[in-house]
Protein backbone atom coordinates (compact mmCIF):
# COMPACT_ATOMS: atom_id res chain seq x y z
CA UNK A 1 0.00 0.00 0.00
CA UNK A 2 1.32 3.09 -0.86
CA UNK A 3 2.21 6.45 1.49
CA UNK A 4 -0.39 9.02 1.42
CA UNK A 5 -0.70 12.67 2.20
CA UNK A 6 -3.36 14.98 3.11
CA UNK A 7 -5.76 15.41 0.16
CA UNK A 8 -4.67 12.08 -1.52
CA UNK A 9 -6.12 8.92 -2.04
CA UNK A 10 -5.33 6.09 -0.85
CA UNK A 11 -4.27 3.52 -2.90
CA UNK A 12 -3.53 0.15 -3.31
CA UNK A 13 0.13 -1.19 -4.30
CA UNK A 14 -1.21 -1.88 -8.05
CA UNK A 15 -2.91 1.85 -7.95
CA UNK A 16 -6.58 0.61 -7.22
CA UNK A 17 -8.47 2.91 -4.70
CA UNK A 18 -8.33 1.34 -1.14
CA UNK A 19 -11.91 1.95 -0.77
CA UNK A 20 -12.99 -0.09 -3.89
CA UNK A 21 -10.32 -2.61 -3.48
CA UNK A 22 -12.12 -3.14 0.21
CA UNK A 23 -15.69 -3.32 -1.31
CA UNK A 24 -14.74 -5.80 -3.54
CA UNK A 25 -13.17 -7.83 -1.16
CA UNK A 26 -16.49 -7.59 1.35
CA UNK A 27 -18.73 -7.91 -1.53
CA UNK A 28 -16.34 -11.54 -2.59
CA UNK A 29 -16.41 -12.36 1.07
CA UNK A 30 -20.33 -12.22 1.35
CA UNK A 31 -20.93 -14.10 -1.94
CA UNK A 32 -18.70 -17.15 -0.84
CA UNK A 33 -20.64 -16.91 2.22
CA UNK A 34 -23.96 -17.18 0.64
CA UNK A 35 -22.91 -19.68 -1.17
CA UNK A 36 -21.71 -21.77 1.78
CA UNK A 37 -25.14 -21.22 3.20
CA UNK A 38 -26.88 -21.90 -0.19
CA UNK A 39 -28.01 -25.49 -0.18
CA UNK A 40 -29.84 -24.70 3.43
CA UNK A 41 -31.49 -22.17 1.97
CA UNK A 42 -32.84 -23.75 -1.27
CA UNK A 43 -33.99 -26.61 0.82
CA UNK A 44 -36.03 -24.44 3.63
CA UNK A 45 -37.16 -22.69 0.39
CA UNK A 46 -38.77 -25.57 -1.43
CA UNK A 47 -39.32 -27.87 1.57
CA UNK A 48 -41.40 -24.90 3.74
CA UNK A 49 -41.47 -21.65 2.45
CA UNK A 50 -42.72 -22.81 -0.74
CA UNK A 51 -45.74 -25.15 0.35
CA UNK A 52 -47.03 -22.56 2.77
CA UNK A 53 -47.12 -20.15 -0.08
CA UNK A 54 -48.70 -22.30 -2.29
CA UNK A 55 -50.94 -23.24 0.57
CA UNK A 56 -51.73 -19.29 0.80
CA UNK A 57 -52.68 -19.16 -2.62
CA UNK A 58 -54.78 -22.27 -3.14
CA UNK A 59 -56.75 -20.61 0.34
CA UNK A 60 -58.39 -17.78 -2.22
CA UNK A 61 -57.29 -19.45 -5.92
CA UNK A 62 -60.93 -19.26 -7.97
CA UNK A 63 -59.69 -19.37 -11.70
CA UNK A 64 -61.83 -22.10 -12.63
CA UNK A 65 -64.98 -20.26 -13.45
CA UNK A 66 -63.25 -17.48 -15.50
CA UNK A 67 -61.03 -20.11 -17.56
CA UNK A 68 -64.32 -22.76 -18.21
CA UNK A 69 -66.60 -20.14 -18.94
CA UNK A 70 -64.59 -16.69 -19.76
CA UNK A 71 -67.09 -15.47 -22.30
CA UNK A 72 -70.52 -15.55 -19.25
CA UNK A 73 -67.81 -14.61 -17.11
CA UNK A 74 -67.79 -11.01 -18.95
CA UNK A 75 -71.62 -10.35 -19.73
CA UNK A 76 -72.72 -11.57 -16.53
CA UNK A 77 -70.62 -8.68 -14.68
CA UNK A 78 -73.69 -6.63 -16.26
CA UNK A 79 -76.61 -8.40 -15.02
CA UNK A 80 -78.17 -7.00 -11.77
CA UNK A 81 -78.30 -10.01 -9.27
CA UNK A 82 -81.05 -8.24 -7.01
CA UNK A 83 -83.52 -7.83 -9.81
CA UNK A 84 -85.32 -11.63 -9.10
CA UNK A 85 -85.02 -12.19 -12.89
CA UNK A 86 -82.92 -14.23 -14.09
CA UNK A 87 -80.10 -13.30 -17.15
CA UNK A 88 -81.14 -12.44 -20.64
CA UNK A 89 -80.97 -14.44 -23.68
CA UNK A 90 -77.05 -12.74 -24.35
CA UNK A 91 -75.87 -14.28 -21.05
CA UNK A 92 -77.22 -18.05 -22.34
CA UNK A 93 -75.74 -17.49 -25.95
CA UNK A 94 -72.01 -16.82 -24.07
CA UNK A 95 -73.28 -20.29 -21.70
CA UNK A 96 -73.72 -22.04 -24.71
CA UNK A 97 -70.29 -21.37 -26.41
CA UNK A 98 -68.41 -21.78 -23.56
CA UNK A 99 -70.28 -25.00 -22.54
CA UNK A 100 -69.52 -26.49 -25.73
CA UNK A 101 -65.55 -25.74 -25.78
CA UNK A 102 -65.49 -27.12 -21.87
CA UNK A 103 -67.64 -30.19 -22.65
CA UNK A 104 -64.99 -31.30 -25.43
CA UNK A 105 -62.16 -30.69 -22.94
CA UNK A 106 -64.44 -32.62 -20.12
CA UNK A 107 -63.88 -28.93 -17.51
CA UNK A 108 -67.43 -28.77 -16.68
CA UNK A 109 -67.67 -31.56 -14.47
CA UNK A 110 -64.87 -30.11 -12.54
CA UNK A 111 -66.55 -26.24 -12.85
CA UNK A 112 -69.58 -28.22 -11.35
CA UNK A 113 -67.48 -30.10 -8.56
CA UNK A 114 -65.97 -26.71 -7.29
CA UNK A 115 -69.21 -24.77 -7.65
CA UNK A 116 -71.45 -27.65 -6.01
CA UNK A 117 -68.83 -26.94 -2.71
CA UNK A 118 -70.73 -23.30 -2.77
CA UNK A 119 -74.31 -24.52 -3.92
CA UNK A 120 -75.69 -28.28 -3.12
CA UNK A 121 -76.74 -29.25 -6.41
CA UNK A 122 -74.73 -27.31 -9.19
CA UNK A 123 -72.51 -30.43 -10.18
CA UNK A 124 -75.43 -32.74 -11.09
CA UNK A 125 -76.98 -29.45 -13.02
CA UNK A 126 -73.34 -29.05 -14.96
CA UNK A 127 -73.09 -32.50 -15.92
CA UNK A 128 -76.60 -33.39 -16.92
CA UNK A 129 -76.26 -29.61 -19.33
CA UNK A 130 -73.56 -31.19 -20.48
CA UNK A 131 -74.95 -34.35 -21.62
CA UNK A 132 -77.25 -32.21 -23.47
CA UNK A 133 -75.17 -29.30 -24.75
CA UNK A 134 -74.82 -31.00 -28.45
CA UNK A 135 -78.31 -32.00 -28.94
CA UNK A 136 -78.85 -27.99 -28.58
CA UNK A 137 -79.96 -25.70 -31.95
CA UNK A 138 -77.04 -23.19 -32.36
CA UNK A 139 -78.95 -21.06 -33.53
CA UNK A 140 -80.53 -20.19 -30.45
CA UNK A 141 -82.60 -19.58 -28.88
CA UNK A 142 -80.86 -20.90 -25.97
CA UNK A 143 -82.40 -19.65 -22.69
CA UNK A 144 -85.60 -21.65 -23.85
CA UNK A 145 -83.01 -24.79 -24.59
CA UNK A 146 -81.26 -24.47 -21.39
CA UNK A 147 -85.10 -24.28 -19.25
CA UNK A 148 -85.19 -27.51 -21.09
CA UNK A 149 -81.98 -29.28 -19.96
CA UNK A 150 -82.61 -28.59 -16.95
CA UNK A 151 -85.11 -25.77 -14.54
CA UNK A 152 -82.27 -24.61 -12.38
CA UNK A 153 -81.21 -22.91 -15.03
CA UNK A 154 -84.13 -20.35 -14.52
CA UNK A 155 -83.27 -20.22 -10.82
CA UNK A 156 -81.54 -16.94 -9.86
CA UNK A 157 -79.72 -18.39 -7.32
CA UNK A 158 -77.88 -20.65 -9.70
CA UNK A 159 -76.75 -17.59 -11.53
CA UNK A 160 -76.02 -15.62 -8.50
CA UNK A 161 -73.37 -18.15 -7.44
CA UNK A 162 -71.73 -18.67 -11.01
CA UNK A 163 -71.44 -14.51 -10.62
CA UNK A 164 -70.03 -14.38 -7.09
CA UNK A 165 -67.79 -16.61 -7.96
CA UNK A 166 -66.66 -15.58 -11.27
CA UNK A 167 -63.37 -13.36 -9.68
CA UNK A 168 -60.12 -15.45 -9.68
CA UNK A 169 -59.93 -14.42 -6.10
CA UNK A 170 -62.61 -15.83 -3.51
CA UNK A 171 -62.67 -15.17 -0.15
CA UNK A 172 -65.49 -18.72 0.09
CA UNK A 173 -63.05 -21.16 1.01
CA UNK A 174 -62.34 -18.76 4.56
CA UNK A 175 -66.12 -18.35 4.51
CA UNK A 176 -66.60 -21.95 5.16
CA UNK A 177 -63.69 -22.02 7.21
CA UNK A 178 -65.84 -19.76 10.01
CA UNK A 179 -69.22 -22.08 9.10
CA UNK A 180 -70.49 -18.91 6.94
CA UNK A 181 -71.26 -18.33 3.12
CA UNK A 182 -72.02 -15.60 0.68
CA UNK A 183 -75.22 -14.93 -0.46
CA UNK A 184 -77.29 -11.96 -2.06
CA UNK A 185 -77.51 -10.49 0.95
CA UNK A 186 -74.01 -10.53 1.76
CA UNK A 187 -72.06 -12.62 4.58
CA UNK A 188 -74.04 -15.02 6.62
CA UNK A 189 -73.66 -18.25 9.39
CA UNK A 190 -74.58 -21.26 8.05
CA UNK A 191 -77.42 -23.38 9.54
CA UNK A 192 -76.79 -24.30 12.92
CA UNK A 193 -76.51 -28.14 11.67
CA UNK A 194 -73.89 -27.09 9.31
CA UNK A 195 -71.44 -25.56 11.59
CA UNK A 196 -68.52 -28.19 11.99
CA UNK A 197 -65.97 -25.94 11.42
CA UNK A 198 -65.35 -23.76 14.43
CA UNK A 199 -66.49 -26.55 16.93
CA UNK A 200 -63.69 -28.64 15.61
CA UNK A 201 -61.27 -25.88 15.85
CA UNK A 202 -62.47 -25.24 19.61
CA UNK A 203 -62.20 -29.23 20.26
CA UNK A 204 -58.46 -29.06 18.52
CA UNK A 205 -57.54 -26.39 20.82
CA UNK A 206 -59.01 -27.44 24.10
CA UNK A 207 -57.31 -31.27 23.69
CA UNK A 208 -54.35 -30.09 23.06
CA UNK A 209 -54.13 -28.09 26.04
CA UNK A 210 -55.33 -31.12 28.33
CA UNK A 211 -52.33 -33.45 26.18
CA UNK A 212 -50.01 -30.92 26.71
CA UNK A 213 -51.08 -30.41 30.57
CA UNK A 214 -50.68 -33.91 31.13
CA UNK A 215 -47.21 -34.71 29.29
CA UNK A 216 -46.34 -31.96 31.81
CA UNK A 217 -47.83 -33.39 34.98
CA UNK A 218 -46.46 -37.57 34.02
CA UNK A 219 -43.22 -36.04 32.68
CA UNK A 220 -41.98 -33.69 35.44
CA UNK A 221 -41.36 -35.96 38.05
CA UNK A 222 -40.03 -38.63 35.32
CA UNK A 223 -37.76 -36.20 34.15
CA UNK A 224 -36.66 -35.29 38.12
CA UNK A 225 -36.24 -38.52 39.29
CA UNK A 226 -33.94 -38.66 36.05
CA UNK A 227 -31.98 -35.73 36.91
CA UNK A 228 -31.78 -36.64 40.54
CA UNK A 229 -30.14 -40.34 39.73
CA UNK A 230 -26.72 -41.04 38.88
CA UNK A 231 -25.78 -41.04 35.22
CA UNK A 232 -25.30 -44.44 34.88
CA UNK A 233 -28.76 -45.30 36.32
CA UNK A 234 -30.89 -42.64 34.48
CA UNK A 235 -29.14 -43.55 31.07
CA UNK A 236 -30.59 -46.94 31.43
CA UNK A 237 -34.10 -45.65 32.41
CA UNK A 238 -33.60 -42.89 29.39
CA UNK A 239 -33.45 -46.07 27.06
CA UNK A 240 -36.96 -46.71 27.99
CA UNK A 241 -38.13 -42.90 27.63
CA UNK A 242 -36.55 -42.83 24.16
CA UNK A 243 -38.35 -46.40 22.98
CA UNK A 244 -41.30 -45.35 21.55
CA UNK A 245 -39.30 -43.59 18.96
CA UNK A 246 -37.82 -46.81 17.91
CA UNK A 247 -41.57 -48.09 17.15
CA UNK A 248 -44.02 -47.07 13.76
CA UNK A 249 -46.60 -44.50 15.12
CA UNK A 250 -49.17 -46.73 13.61
CA UNK A 251 -48.21 -49.76 15.54
CA UNK A 252 -48.45 -47.90 18.71
CA UNK A 253 -51.94 -46.35 17.79
CA UNK A 254 -53.25 -49.51 16.86
CA UNK A 255 -51.61 -51.15 20.36
CA UNK A 256 -53.70 -48.25 22.69
CA UNK A 257 -56.98 -49.65 20.64
CA UNK A 258 -56.42 -53.09 21.80
CA UNK A 259 -55.37 -51.83 25.13
CA UNK A 260 -58.95 -49.24 25.41
CA UNK A 261 -61.60 -51.21 23.90
CA UNK A 262 -64.21 -52.57 26.22
CA UNK A 263 -63.13 -56.01 26.29
CA UNK A 264 -59.40 -55.04 26.00
CA UNK A 265 -56.44 -55.43 28.43
CA UNK A 266 -57.18 -52.63 30.82
CA UNK A 267 -60.82 -53.17 31.28
CA UNK A 268 -60.00 -56.71 32.18
CA UNK A 269 -57.58 -56.30 34.58
CA UNK A 270 -59.85 -53.45 36.63
CA UNK A 271 -62.52 -56.34 36.44
CA UNK A 272 -60.16 -58.90 37.41
CA UNK A 273 -58.93 -56.59 40.71
CA UNK A 274 -62.52 -55.84 41.27
CA UNK A 275 -62.56 -52.51 40.95
CA UNK A 276 -65.15 -52.16 38.11
CA UNK A 277 -68.02 -54.89 37.62
CA UNK A 278 -67.88 -56.73 33.98
CA UNK A 279 -71.35 -54.59 33.10
CA UNK A 280 -69.64 -51.86 33.85
CA UNK A 281 -66.61 -51.79 31.40
CA UNK A 282 -65.56 -48.14 31.04
CA UNK A 283 -65.90 -46.84 27.76
CA UNK A 284 -61.98 -45.55 26.87
CA UNK A 285 -62.02 -45.85 22.84
CA UNK A 286 -63.79 -43.87 19.93
CA UNK A 287 -64.12 -41.03 22.25
CA UNK A 288 -62.19 -37.90 23.54
CA UNK A 289 -60.54 -40.39 26.12
CA UNK A 290 -59.39 -42.49 23.71
CA UNK A 291 -57.42 -39.32 21.91
CA UNK A 292 -56.16 -37.91 25.08
CA UNK A 293 -54.99 -41.25 26.44
CA UNK A 294 -52.90 -42.40 23.25
CA UNK A 295 -51.67 -38.84 22.69
CA UNK A 296 -50.37 -38.24 25.49
CA UNK A 297 -48.33 -41.67 25.59
CA UNK A 298 -46.82 -40.93 22.59
CA UNK A 299 -46.02 -36.93 22.99
CA UNK A 300 -44.69 -37.86 26.67
CA UNK A 301 -41.18 -38.04 25.46
CA UNK A 302 -41.16 -34.83 23.64
CA UNK A 303 -41.83 -33.51 27.16
CA UNK A 304 -39.72 -35.30 29.38
CA UNK A 305 -36.36 -35.12 27.11
CA UNK A 306 -36.62 -30.64 27.31
CA UNK A 307 -37.30 -30.91 30.82
CA UNK A 308 -34.74 -33.55 31.79
CA UNK A 309 -32.13 -31.27 29.44
CA UNK A 310 -32.75 -28.90 31.76
CA UNK A 311 -32.81 -29.83 34.94
CA UNK A 312 -29.59 -31.28 34.48
CA UNK A 313 -28.31 -27.77 34.65
CA UNK A 314 -29.44 -26.94 37.90
CA UNK A 315 -27.52 -27.46 40.44
CA UNK A 316 -28.65 -29.62 43.68
CA UNK A 317 -26.50 -27.11 45.91
CA UNK A 318 -29.15 -24.90 45.63
CA UNK A 319 -31.76 -26.35 47.27
CA UNK A 320 -29.52 -27.65 50.08
CA UNK A 321 -28.55 -24.26 50.82
CA UNK A 322 -32.05 -23.24 50.98
CA UNK A 323 -32.38 -26.30 53.46
CA UNK A 324 -30.03 -24.96 55.12
CA UNK A 325 -31.58 -21.54 55.47
CA UNK A 326 -34.09 -23.17 57.22
CA UNK A 327 -36.81 -23.69 54.17
CA UNK A 328 -38.66 -27.26 53.96
CA UNK A 329 -38.53 -29.92 51.19
CA UNK A 330 -41.59 -28.68 49.52
CA UNK A 331 -40.56 -24.57 50.20
CA UNK A 332 -36.97 -25.22 48.87
CA UNK A 333 -38.52 -27.16 45.29
CA UNK A 334 -41.29 -24.76 45.14
CA UNK A 335 -39.03 -21.43 45.36
CA UNK A 336 -35.52 -22.95 44.73
CA UNK A 337 -35.81 -25.70 42.12
CA UNK A 338 -39.02 -25.14 40.22
CA UNK A 339 -38.57 -21.51 39.19
CA UNK A 340 -35.12 -22.62 37.41
CA UNK A 341 -37.31 -25.36 35.27
CA UNK A 342 -39.29 -23.07 34.51
CA UNK A 343 -37.64 -22.84 31.00
CA UNK A 344 -37.87 -26.63 30.06
CA UNK A 345 -41.56 -26.31 31.16
CA UNK A 346 -42.03 -23.84 28.39
CA UNK A 347 -40.19 -25.66 25.72
CA UNK A 348 -41.92 -29.15 26.36
CA UNK A 349 -45.25 -27.56 26.67
CA UNK A 350 -44.79 -25.76 22.97
CA UNK A 351 -43.23 -28.41 21.54
CA UNK A 352 -46.18 -30.56 22.51
CA UNK A 353 -48.73 -28.56 22.15
CA UNK A 354 -47.44 -28.00 18.11
CA UNK A 355 -47.11 -31.76 18.03
CA UNK A 356 -50.84 -32.32 19.37
CA UNK A 357 -52.09 -29.39 17.72
CA UNK A 358 -51.76 -30.82 13.81
CA UNK A 359 -52.22 -34.91 14.63
CA UNK A 360 -54.12 -36.62 13.05
CA UNK A 361 -53.55 -40.51 12.26
CA UNK A 362 -53.92 -41.08 16.19
CA UNK A 363 -57.46 -39.14 16.45
CA UNK A 364 -58.56 -40.72 13.38
CA UNK A 365 -57.45 -44.26 14.72
CA UNK A 366 -58.68 -44.24 18.56
CA UNK A 367 -60.98 -40.99 18.64
CA UNK A 368 -64.36 -42.24 16.79
CA UNK A 369 -66.69 -38.99 15.98
CA UNK A 370 -65.81 -37.01 19.44
CA UNK A 371 -62.43 -37.28 19.18
CA UNK A 372 -60.92 -36.24 16.25
CA UNK A 373 -59.43 -33.50 15.20
CA UNK A 374 -59.44 -30.34 12.50
CA UNK A 375 -56.26 -31.90 11.15
CA UNK A 376 -58.41 -35.05 10.11
CA UNK A 377 -61.08 -33.06 8.54
CA UNK A 378 -58.05 -31.26 6.48
CA UNK A 379 -56.88 -34.57 5.30
CA UNK A 380 -60.60 -35.31 4.47
CA UNK A 381 -60.47 -32.80 2.19
CA UNK A 382 -57.17 -32.67 0.48
CA UNK A 383 -57.84 -37.23 -0.22
CA UNK A 384 -61.45 -37.68 -0.19
CA UNK A 385 -63.49 -34.95 -0.77
CA UNK A 386 -60.77 -32.98 -3.21
CA UNK A 387 -62.12 -29.58 -2.06
CA UNK A 388 -58.06 -28.48 -1.87
CA UNK A 389 -59.09 -24.81 -1.45
CA UNK A 390 -60.97 -25.23 1.77
CA UNK A 391 -58.58 -28.06 3.39
CA UNK A 392 -55.58 -24.93 2.30
CA UNK A 393 -57.50 -22.32 3.91
CA UNK A 394 -58.04 -24.34 7.14
CA UNK A 395 -54.27 -24.92 7.32
CA UNK A 396 -54.05 -21.54 6.98
CA UNK A 397 -56.17 -20.93 9.79
CA UNK A 398 -54.57 -23.65 11.90
CA UNK A 399 -50.95 -21.64 10.98
CA UNK A 400 -52.71 -18.64 12.35
CA UNK A 401 -53.63 -19.87 15.75
CA UNK A 402 -50.22 -21.53 16.48
CA UNK A 403 -48.82 -17.87 15.74
CA UNK A 404 -51.17 -16.03 17.65
CA UNK A 405 -50.37 -18.82 20.73
CA UNK A 406 -46.46 -18.02 20.00
CA UNK A 407 -47.29 -14.47 20.38
CA UNK A 408 -48.87 -14.60 23.58
CA UNK A 409 -47.36 -16.80 24.71
CA UNK A 410 -44.03 -14.77 24.38
CA UNK A 411 -45.90 -11.58 25.81
CA UNK A 412 -46.11 -13.93 29.20
CA UNK A 413 -43.34 -16.20 29.23
CA UNK A 414 -40.85 -14.83 26.46
CA UNK A 415 -39.69 -17.21 23.98
CA UNK A 416 -35.99 -15.92 25.23
CA UNK A 417 -36.67 -18.12 28.65
CA UNK A 418 -37.28 -21.19 26.56
CA UNK A 419 -34.62 -23.79 26.60
CA UNK A 420 -33.79 -26.99 25.65
CA UNK A 421 -30.69 -27.54 27.46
Amino acid sequence: MSDTTDGQVLTTQDGKPLKAALANALRREKLRSLMLIAPLLIFVLITFVAPIADMLFRSVENGIVADTLPKTVVVLKEWDSGSGETPDEEVYAALYDDLVVAVDNKTHTRLGSRLNYEESGISSLFRKTGRRIKRMDEAGPFKDQFLAADKKWGDVETWQVLQRYSPRLTPGYFLNSFDAHQTAEGIELKPADQRIYMFLFGRTLFLSIVITVSCLLLGYPIAYLLAALPLRTSNLLMILVLLPFWTSLLVRTSAWKVLLQQQGVINDFLVWTGLIGDASRLVMINNQTGTIIAMTHILLPFMILPLYSVMKTISPSYVRAAKSLGANDWTAFWRVYFPQSVPGIGAGAVLVFILSIGYYITPELVGGTSGIFISNRIAYHISSSLNWGLAAALGTLLLVAVLMLFIVYDRIVGIDNVKLG
